[in-house]
């Protein structure tokens, strides 16, 4: 994801610095060798990384992007990691002067790729409209949804949405089959009806082609999962049907599907069904 973000702030005109923990590099931007020198003349740092291990790493770390905050600094977040952990981050970057706002993102790979991704922002609102320069370089819109943390908790929501959806889709689909339906039949009822859904008709043709190549990891999705359980736990809300699409995903893990997309925990469902 960070990758093609990057490329389109260059496009758009802007100075950028990139670093990655496997060294990559992006046309027409500058190369550092540690997160500090690549925040060194910034004036926004902007992370996307997998976990909040690699947030705290990357910034905090070493040679983490904290070692060269200054005052009027803004640090952005479009990871999707968890809000206590995001919070506490704000915290340590507001220790030195810079501010800090979570912007996980929903899109996926080609939105990244072609600049259409939403923003999910949470905290101080000029912030947010001194970032539209950079938002609208990466993406189609931004939804700011309230201070520090809950553009997190706005993105763990709507996963959970996406994780729910995608495996009614697919026991729905295994049952059908199993009961001889016509899977292009069913796929047209499904998209005629009550409940379409951008996520179904999205995996639609991935599923017709058998093609799980990664859109958006099954592990990552997993991580999601369990930010979401950790979530629930601590704020006292039960998820019990989220509970259960852990299981699956947990069984498509055992089954070597890790880098595969989410959507191929649909075999996992088939394999038991004897399809």
């Amino acid at each position: 994801m960070g990758g093609p973000m990057a490329a389109n702030l260059v496009k758009a005109g802007h100075e950028v610095t990139v670093w990655n923990r496997t060294p990559k590099s992006v046309a027409g931007a500058t190369t550092a060798a540690t997160p500090a020198e690549a925040a060194a003349r910034a004036d926004v740092v902007w992370l996307c990384v997998s976990d909040t291990a690699a947030v705290e790493q990357v910034l905090f770390g070493a040679d983490g992007a904290s070692n060269s905050l200054r005052p009027g600094m803004l640090v952005v977040d479009s990871s999707t990691v968890s809000p206590t952990a995001s919070l506490k981050f704000a915290e340590r970057v507001r220790e030195r002067g810079a501010d800090f706002l979570d912007a996980p993102v929903t899109g996926s790979k080609v939105g990244a790729e072609n600049a259409s991704l939403i923003f999910i922002v949470g905290g101080r609102e000029e912030f947010v409209a001194k970032l539209q320069p950079l938002f609208s370089a990466m993406g189609k819109q931004v939804v700011h949804v309230g201070p520090n943390s809950h553009g997190l908790g706005a993105k763990l929501g709507m996963n959970l949405m996406i994780a729910l959806i995608y495996e009614g889709f697919a026991e729905a689909l295994t049952l059908a089959r199993k009961l001889g339906v016509d899977q292009q039949k069913l796929f047209s009822l499904i998209n005629a009806s009550m409940v379409k859904s951008g996520v179904v008709e999205y995996k639609i043709p991935f599923v017709e082609k058998r093609d799980f190549s990664p859109n958006f990891p099954l592990r990552l999705m997993y991580k999601d999962i369990r930010l979401m359980l950790d979530a629930g736990k601590e704020s006292g809300v039960e998820l019990p049907g989220l509970e259960t699409v852990r299981e699956i995903y947990e069984e498509s893990r055992a089954a070597g599907q890790a880098d595969l997309d989410y959507a191929a925990t649909l075999t996992v469902l088939e394999k038991k069904a004897g399809l």
